[in-house]
């Protein structure tokens, strides 16, 4: 697969010499990131620069460079527009957002996961009077529905990933384990693992700032629980919760997980799963490249995450946004901000960056050309396609986010799980 995926990255980049030039209503004529070649000239200023500020959320160690080489190609084809692109760190850029909010300078456009508290807050323009509709019309529907708030669409979607167990085949063999559907055969697996290897952690947990809320809602989805029930109310004490958070954290004090999953992050899980150290665990589409890139990569093996007797399966859905914030200037920039999502979402630009990242695309071009060029890519971007997603559209996200993590490693430090989600149930639902 990442043979594959590497080929079709240099396709992107060698066919994208015309890429950001046409197919959209004449307004573009910017080459790709990563082209070369010299672009058609861009029509001339009617009036003063537009100028484009746009923070990034940085993704990986290619990602400043990607931008850089985005902004210096779009800039070079459009005299009327001044593109500018700070990439900033996830642990800053929430910081550093609010910080610019606070100063009356925030950006016109935002990378980032969340979206609500700044919708909440009268902060952003709808989203769909910035796209052109040959653009937006290339979105999953379902992605863009995670952004809707009271029928208003107000943010689109950048990349996504979803999840699946990860399980080292090897491992599991050894130790005369059967691949866990139940929340009863991973115990199981786990306790046999333990049993034949005290050195290898059998199943990895991060409780962490990173992914912590992944956690919750790993167990919680797969028990028949939720952060909100079908009517819109935050049901985080239900019983099927508390019975999620006293599951995952009763592997832990059993030795059956890593050591530290307070600390210990998804990154330092998949270090441990591509050295052998870990047989088992929940993570992205990312993780296959990760580990088949190794020099002696680990037989390892995907399957469904295990569920509690009696319930279903489930994926989780992850998914960044771009949005536009509503600034006394917006609207003199309405062209040249379509003219930049025309630009950052053709169709081999765009699959150029996804493949880079290593995240599954979010508009229905971009599954084509990833489907087409590998099957467990395709049988990936089915598994996104049918994920649920994080209640991103409420304004309490963020405290829920937080709040879900805090009862995690409260409980394993001792807490009662029901009187922490009770607790929490009460500061969020009032």
């Amino acid at each position: 697969m990442k043979k594959i995926l590497a080929a079709l990255l240099a396709a992107a980049m060698t066919l994208s010499l015309a890429a950001c030039g046409g197919g959209n209503g004449g307004q573009s004529n910017t080459p790709p990131a990563g082209g070369s070649g010299t672009p058609s000239p861009a029509p001339a200023p009617s009036g003063d620069k537009a100028s484009l500020n746009v923070i990034a959320a940085q993704y990986g160690d290619l990602t400043k460079d990607w931008w850089a080489k985005f902004e210096s190609d779009f800039n070079s084809s459009h005299d009327n527009i001044d593109l500018k692109v700070e990439v900033v760190s996830w642990n800053d850029i929430y910081t550093v957002v609010n910080t610019r909010i606070s100063n009356n300078a925030a950006p016109d456009i935002l990378n980032i996961d969340v979206f609500a508290d700044y919708q909440a807050d009268d902060l952003l323009r709808p989203i769909k009077d910035f796209v052109s509709d040959e653009t937006y019309a290339k979105f999953y529907p379902a992605f863009l529905e995670q952004s809707n708030i009271d029928g208003t669409i107000w943010a689109i979607p950048d990349l996504a990933s979803a999840r699946a167990m990860y399980y080292n085949a090897d491992i599991l063999e050894a130790a005369g384990a059967e691949v866990p559907t139940t929340w009863a055969e991973l115990k199981t697996a786990c306790e046999k693992i333990k049993a034949y290897d005290a050195n290898i952690y059998p199943w990895g947990v991060d409780m962490t700032t990173d992914e912590g809320q992944a956690c919750f809602a790993y167990y919680s989805w797969t028990n028949g629980g939720d952060f909100m029930d079908a009517s819109g109310n935050w049901t985080l004490n239900s019983a099927e919760n508390v019975e999620a958070v006293e599951y995952i954290v009763g592997l832990v004090k059993a030795g059956l997980t890593n050591s530290d999953p307070a600390t210990e992050t998804r990154y330092d899980l998949q270090e441990l799963f591509a050295a052998g150290k870990l047989a088992m665990m929940i993570g992205p589409n990312q993780i296959t490249s990760y580990v088949e890139g190794k020099d002696n990569p680990i037989n390892f093996g995907i399957a469904s995450i295990p569920a509690n007797e009696g319930k279903s399966t489930s994926s989780v859905g992850v998914m960044d946004r771009f949005m536009v914030f509503d600034k006394e200037d917006t609207d003199d920039k309405v062209d040249a901000i379509k003219e930049f999502f025309d630009c950052f979402y053709e169709d081999k630009v765009y699959s150029d960056w996804v493949i880079m990242e290593n995240f599954l695309p979010a508009t229905s071009t971009g599954g084509e050309i990833m489907a087409a060029a590998d099957p467990a890519a395709a049988s990936w971007i089915e598994i996104v396609g049918s994920a649920k997603f994080y209640p991103t559209a409420q304004a309490k996200w963020a405290d829920v986010k937080q709040g879900v993590i805090d009862v995690e490693q409260q409980a394993l430090l001792g807490g009662n799980v029901k009187e922490l989600l009770d607790g929490l149930q009460a500061k969020i639902a009032g």
